[in-house]
């Protein structure tokens, strides 16, 4: 690794915490903005009682103070205790739904990424076919259609109609429509991508260079083509995966997956403010490391490509 790569990543990484902290700052603030509390809700809670849990957790005391506290205990690597899940510590809760999450979005975020470039490519080198335009056709219907109709679809057909997957994603076989509902529109997107950055490669002088040259076909479409007019995927792909990972609080919900979609929709409807602020935390870092490893992965698949 070149002196100028190493310097860039460490721009990059300073760049990383800077964003990180005032998502963190920001978060906080907003929250503590709002107006009431996480125990107004609390049904016969005295304001004596509603005093002393204050006091436990620390809201009694200047924002400022407290400002500082969490900042400190977020450098430890410590995201405090649930406001509202008693006994328990949010770092714990966000690793459990994390698990689930994790799961679901890694396998269908690699699913949309292979079937999208072959789908995309296959488009690009059958263009103006009929084959061309039922790709495209589909895929333009898979965009435009939201997560929460596609999934309800799947769900009706496949699980309350046919009985083909449970209904329930808490279970292996449970996970097949989520992955399938969470695949489609990023599949479709790489899809239509992959074409038009190919269509484009394919288009440019040392393409046809190479075929003035006598190069293979194949040669120059997955050897020259295909990985050149992967780098618009790839920056597309890195936040993509983020997203996709943390988890998509409609998909979650429709098919009742355990995952930290559904934990961070009950933080915000119960004001769990330690919970809301930690599961912010984890979504923007895990989103900032992915931005930073596709910038990297843009030496990786084109050397010619100056990080600076």
């Amino acid at each position: 690794m070149n002196p100028k790569t190493i310097k860039y990543i460490i721009k990059r990484l300073i760049l990383a915490v800077f964003t990180v902290w005032v998502v963190i700052t920001l978060t906080f603030f907003i929250m503590h903005a709002v107006p009431g509390g996480p125990f107004m809700s609390e049904k016969a809670v005295s304001p004596a009682a509603q005093a002393a849990l204050e006091a436990k957790y620390g809201l009694d005391k200047p924002l400022g103070v407290q400002y500082v506290t969490y900042l400190g205990d977020v450098i430890q690597l410590k995201l405090g205790p649930s406001l509202k899940q008693r006994g328990r510590m949010v770092i714990d809760i966000i690793g459990d739904g994390l698990k689930t999450s994790a799961k679901l979005g890694v396998i269908a975020a690699f699913l949309a990424l292979a079937i999208g470039v072959v789908l995309g490519s296959v488009a690009a080198l059958r263009r103006n076919t009929v084959l061309d335009r039922v790709i495209m056709i589909i895929t333009t219907a898979f965009v435009s259609m939201p997560s929460f109709i596609v999934g309800s679809l799947l769900l009706v057909l496949f699980a309350i109609k046919f009985h083909v997957f449970p209904a329930n994603g808490s279970t292996a076989a449970g996970l097949v429509l989520p992955v399938i509902t969470l695949m489609l529109y990023p599949m479709s997107y790489i899809t239509r991508l992959t074409r038009s950055s190919m269509l484009d490669v394919l288009g440019q002088d040392y393409i046809r260079t190479a075929k003035a040259k006598g190069v293979s076909k194949w040669r120059i479409i997955f050897v020259h083509a295909l990985k050149n007019s992967l780098i618009p995927v790839i920056t597309y792909f890195g936040p993509m995966l983020a997203y996709i990972v943390t988890g998509s609080l409609v998909v979650e919900q429709i098919f009742a997956v355990p995952g930290i979609g559904r934990a961070f929709v009950q933080s915000i409807i119960n004001r769990d403010y330690t919970l809301i602020m930690g599961t912010t935390i984890v979504l923007a870092t895990f989103i900032v490391i992915m931005n930073l490893v596709s910038d990297i992965l843009y030496k990786v698949v084109d050397p010619r490509i100056n990080l600076e």
